[in-house]
């Protein structure tokens, strides 16, 4: 018994880092892989790095997406489209 009491802070901070932190990027990580997935042509996004564009095609071979900008075509990552800024860009806009 007293070994258990001597432990039990170390499990609670686990128990808690696990809640607080592990969970959460486990399940925004779920989720961006689901929206990159679910990417289509037509779709506009936006990059990590802050570009604005529009899917033009896919390239499977290279697991990578060729959007298509005011300054031509080009070719980024499916990793490289921002989960959130992209479905900021896509929501209808408020009227106040």
């Amino acid at each position: 018994m007293d070994q258990i009491q001597q432990f039990l802070p170390f499990i609670l901070i686990f128990v808690v880092m696990y809640f607080f932190m592990i969970r959460p990027q486990m399940q925004k990580a779920k989720k961006e892989k689901k929206f990159a997935e679910d990417l289509k042509k037509g779709d506009r996004v936006v990059t990590k790095s802050g570009l604005h564009g529009k899917i033009f095609d896919f390239s499977e071979k290279n697991n990578a997406i060729i959007i298509e900008t005011g300054a031509g075509k080009l070719t980024y990552d499916r990793s490289a489209i921002s989960l959130e800024m992209s479905q900021k860009l896509n929501q209808p806009v408020e009227k106040k």
